[in-house]
């Protein structure tokens, strides 16, 4: 449970707010790379921590995310012309190249050094892992890009999408690092085995093909035994659960700051996934999703599969909104809830998303009544509050400066009881904090 204070200290992302001045000491994505596929292609409008800003790809193939709005008169330079390594006004012609540097300045005279006064407000921009990142912090505290695995693996080996959600972030990102709720929220009724998995399938939870004892496991022990470390980069969560036998099943989760978290299901040889939810105000976000495979590429029907809404990647419009949303009860199906699945919602990430949404646009937290299941939760707010109350005092967060501790994994394990969360980490990775970066050639 929080005051009142502390919900809004953790929630409000916005300029000036404690846990806005955090977000902005990170990169973060601020649209696909699909988004803005043509040079001097239309400009578009997008919203960050509650600030509207234009984007914009140049000439040069390089990418220019800018205050929408001209300094001379205040048009929208979304109505401008990006032409020849820059957006001009429709206005009065003024031109800003991807850095907000005036390039031409038509209305002043040829002589006049007035041009080199004006200065557009632009955020640097890397493109990266199929997405355009975007620091909005101090320029002489600006770290270099997270390292996160999808972003290491060729191109062929990712599939990168997002979708909208209609909440606050936290929320979200909370949901994600609760996974004892895989007992309830994602299951399907049957106790036949044939039909829960065609039925399970069918919800995206998992592969008909492939028979799974662990899906069986989570179903059959909802109090799984949480333990939480933290590393460099953020927090380890691992819950272990009762399997048939002495063996406990691990599942285990990554959050890394400030809003990235990694799914615990993947087994070696398997896919990975993880999510960043990036605000675009108090009360929606955007969540980038994405997929990776450290040893192979995806084939098409992978690819596909991701497309129709698989895991966490929900099945989305042309503008990226999610086809069962808050808008449309997301087609909750009262029938197949009485008779088939927990929930009655088809996709994990909407079941997800149902629930999330339920909470309110902020979730009142003053309410809450937490439990022994929740302490991933805990721990995240502790690192994210901890470290935006320490940037206030000026100690900038330790996680910005540690861009290659981020190629870590996330993934599930069987293991010895007596095995405790690193041990447990060392066997199943190698490094008690699932770093993989050696691989890529990061050091240690």
């Amino acid at each position: 449970m929080l005051s009142k204070a502390d919900n809004e200290f953790l929630t409000y992302s916005g300029p000036g707010t404690p846990m806005g001045g955090l977000l902005r000491r990170f990169w973060m994505p601020a649209l696909l790379s699909e988004e803005l596929p043509e040079r001097d292609g239309p400009p578009k409008k997008i919203k960050i921590l509650d600030e509207d800003l234009l984007v914009f790809r140049s000439t040069d193939g390089r990418v220019g995310i800018v205050e929408p709005h001209c300094p001379h008169r205040g048009a929208n330079l979304h109505f401008g012309r990006n032409e020849e390594c820059g957006i001009r006004c429709a206005f009065h012609g003024w031109k800003f190249d991807v850095d907000g540097n005036c390039v031409d300045l038509p209305t002043s005279p040829p002589e006049s050094s007035y041009k080199d006064t004006i200065k557009l407000l632009a955020y640097p921009t890397r493109e990266w892992g199929d997405m355009i990142w975007v620091y909005m912090g101090p320029r002489d505290r600006m770290p270099e890009l997270p390292q996160i695995e999808m972003g290491l693996v060729p191109a062929a080996s990712r599939y990168v999408t997002k979708k909208w959600q209609d909440c606050n972030w936290v929320q979200s990102v909370e949901g994600a690092l609760d996974t004892s709720h895989f007992s309830f929220l994602h299951m399907v009724l049957s106790k036949d085995e044939a039909t829960a998995r065609a039925a399970m399938a069918k919800a995206a939870i998992a592969d008909q093909s492939r028979p799974d004892d662990r899906i069986r496991w989570v179903q059959n022990d909802p109090r799984p035994k949480f333990q939480v470390m933290g590393h460099d980069s953020g927090l380890v969560i691992g819950g272990a659960r009762r399997t048939d036998g002495a063996q406990l099943y691990w599942r285990i989760s990554q959050f890394l700051m400030p809003n990235h978290a990694y799914t615990p299901t993947a087994f070696p040889g398997e896919i990975y996934y993880g999510q960043c939810w990036v605000p675009v105000d108090d009360v929606t976000c955007w969540i980038y999703t994405y997929s990776w495979h450290p040893d192979r590429p995806f084939t098409n029907s992978e690819r596909a599969k991701f497309d129709g809404g698989f895991n966490v990647h929900a099945e989305v419009d042309d503008t990226y909104l999610p086809l069962r949303n808050l808008r449309n009860e997301y087609l909750i199906d009262r029938k197949v809830q009485k008779h088939d699945t927990f929930t009655g919602i088809t996709g994990v990430s909407e079941q997800d998303a149902a629930i999330q949404d339920s909470q309110g646009p902020i979730q009142d937290r003053t309410r809450e009544h937490l439990g022994p299941t929740d302490i991933g939760v805990v721990e995240f707010r502790k690192l994210v509050m901890g470290a935006a109350r320490a940037l206030a005092k000026g100690e900038e967060p330790r996680a910005a400066k540690a861009a290659n501790r981020y190629a870590v994994r996330s993934g599930g394990w069987v293991a010895d009881p007596a095995k405790d969360l690193a041990a447990v980490m060392t066997e199943r990775f190698g490094d008690r904090q699932g770093y993989v970066g050696n691989q890529y050639g990061l050091g240690d």
